[in-house]
């Protein structure tokens, strides 16, 4: 007798590393609640790849002025 074969699917993939986990072994995204596997969790990543990439690009200082601008005004304290 053969076993019928299971139509069940229960997988996601892990939007920071890609790969492929049980539904239930992992978390959201701290940002966009999209999944994040136990094993990404465990190494302390807490955002998918595209809020990473956002975060990282508001996060990064302004380009500096072009060169022969003169240097902005100090800031009033």
């Amino acid at each position: 007798m053969d076993k019928p074969k299971l139509k069940e699917h229960d997988g996601m993939v892990c939007r920071a590393c890609g790969n492929e986990e049980r539904a239930s072994e992992g978390y959201p995204c701290a940002n966009c609640g999209t999944f994040i596997c136990l094993i990404c969790t465990f190494r302390g990543v807490t955002l998918c790849k595209t809020c990473a990439a956002s975060t990282s690009v508001a996060a990064a200082p302004p380009p500096p002025p072009p060169a022969g601008t003169p240097p902005a005004p100090p800031r009033a304290s």
